[in-house]
């Protein structure tokens, strides 16, 4: 049935094309017998294409957009299409050569955004606008005062695409991005903000949430830091390369679940081996919050690569060589003490090390450290709990550094639980543990294996593994008689040539 249909479809096509021909040409003689004037020609046209349109059936053949009627065809206005929630910040007169200040420009598209269109709320309290993005365009910012959200209680918001620079006149305690409580100012523009305030009240305990930065290169020209992060939730920093800053590269306070990506960190830009690197200061990361994720992340020069005082934290692929151990820097530095709950998995420590203060549920593994690069525990009020150093790589100069070391100048570590330092393998330094294995042959009835030079905590021995191999007629009786000192001493009682094999466990 639909090839008869088809197929008739098709002849009267061809005869509507035919008849079309034979218009034409009479149209094109003067004959004045039998000819259509050509004053109608066309609506004959249009009628006989009519026809041929209405002979297919809609289902089965797409007409051409040129047959569908347009909207002024129906004598109704065309439906005004739906601007999208982009906010190109040139079109505001910033300035993307970097050569005048885009301070107040930059502000204006950012009001503009946050004061866009809302589809509805985020965590209550948050008014979600809907992915409203903040285009940088590619261009080169200065700016001379932060960049903030006139009001807390948005998200789903973007600012990416381009590069920010602080002016000469930078406040030198600001971030160039600042995702915190607005401030009063004496400028129009934040006057005009405090009243968007009003309108944007939030509810919810968190000031945003949702909010991303991605693609973007942040100079701070030594002038404070480059992002702060404040009571936010579940902000994302993406593909950022931040430098030059003498606070914080990034700081984030309070709030939960700031995820930090494939970004690049330095006060300095170096690829290592910097004259100037004894003279690195400032913070790459701070992280003051809870929940909080550093993932693939390459600290270039800092003092302090990572410093964390927030729990619940994990730092996964993060390579740092900011500022090494020799010349009083600090890969990462866990200022937690009593409650760590730090994981650091999979990262490069490269020449610069970590220090973790009264460790409490610390789980450091799969990682390199380079360069005689060490964790150290310091002992604030002596206790470590929960603490897991196993499965890592090594490698030093032979220098006779030890792979973990104890500072217990604030006092000794007197509160020890399940601290687990094992499974290490090391290639020119020192090897720590909690666990430690040794042996002793020799003809006597006293054994004695020091493990001093092996485990990590001092005069700490908790549990013993030992056999006793005689050789010879005898069978002697044979005891463990002490532990004191780290060291292991096994007796028999009789004179026997023997081997002890003994294992220590500090756990």
């Amino acid at each position: 049935m639909e090839a008869t249909m088809a197929r008739k479809a098709l002849l009267l096509s061809m005869s509507m094309t035919l008849a079309s021909f034979f218009l034409i040409h009479v149209c094109g003689e003067h004959s004045a017998v039998g000819q259509i004037p050509c004053g109608r020609y066309h609506d004959q046209m249009r009628k006989m294409q009519a026809f041929r349109v209405s002979s297919v059936r809609h289902d089965s053949v797409s007409l051409p957009l040129s047959l569908h009627p347009s909207p002024s065809s129906t004598g109704q206005p065309p439906e005004a299409a739906p601007s999208p929630h982009v906010y190109n910040v040139t079109s505001y007169g910033a300035d993307p050569t970097g050569r005048e200040d885009s301070t107040e420009a930059l502000l204006r598209a950012i009001s503009d955004a946050a004061r866009g269109p809302s589809t509805g709320s985020l965590l209550e309290g948050i008014q979600n606008l809907g992915g409203a993005q903040i285009n940088l365009e590619g261009g080169n910012y200065v700016i001379s005062q932060p960049l903030r959200l006139p009001a807390t209680g948005v998200g789903n918001l973007m600012i990416h695409g381009g590069s920010l620079r602080a002016s000469d006149d930078f406040p030198t305690d600001g971030y160039l991005i600042d995702l915190s409580a607005s401030t009063t100012s004496n400028n129009e523009e934040n006057r005009e903000s405090s009243k968007d305030a009003e309108l944007l009240s939030s509810s919810s305990p968190y000031n945003y949430e949702y909010v991303t930065f991605r693609d973007l290169m942040l100079d701070s020209n030594y002038r404070g830091g480059g992002i702060a992060v404040i009571n936010s939730l579940r902000t994302s920093i993406d593909n950022c390369y931040i430098s030059h800053f003498t606070t914080n590269g990034i700081l984030v306070q309070g709030g939960h679940e700031t995820y930090i990506r494939s970004s690049f960190l330095g006060q300095h830009i170096t690829a290592g081996g910097d004259h100037g690197e004894r003279n690195f200061s400032g913070t790459a990361i701070n992280l003051m919050g809870n929940d909080n994720a550093v993932t693939d992340v390459v600290i270039f020069s800092a003092a302090i690569g990572i410093m964390v005082s927030g729990q619940a934290n994990i730092l996964t692929g993060v390579h740092c060589y900011n500022k090494a151990t020799g010349f009083g820097g600090t890969g990462i530095y866990l200022k937690l003490p009593g409650l760590t709950q730090t994981r650091i998995v999979n990262s490069y420590l490269d020449y610069t090390g970590i220090v973790a203060e009264d460790p409490i549920q610390l789980h450091i593994s799969n990682s390199f450290f380079l360069g005689d690069a060490y964790i150290v525990l310091k002992s604030i009020k002596g206790v470590a709990h929960g603490v897991n150093i196993v499965d890592n790589m090594f490698c030093g100069s032979d220098k006779g550094i030890e792979i973990v070391q104890l500072d217990q100048s604030n006092g000794p570590f007197k509160d020890i639980d399940q601290v687990v330092i094992e499974r290490n393998n090391v290639r020119g330094m020192n090897i720590k543990s909690t666990v430690a294995r040794g042996s002793v042959n020799g003809k006597g009835n006293l054994w004695i294996v020091d493990f001093n030079n092996v485990l990590l905590f001092p005069n700490l021995i908790r549990n013993v593994q030992y056999s006793l191999s005689a050789t010879g007629s005898q069978f002697p009786n044979h005891a463990l008689r002490n532990v004191s000192n780290n060291s292991v001493e096994i007796q028999t009682d009789l004179d026997v040539p023997a081997t002890v094999f003994v294992i220590a466990d500090q756990v």
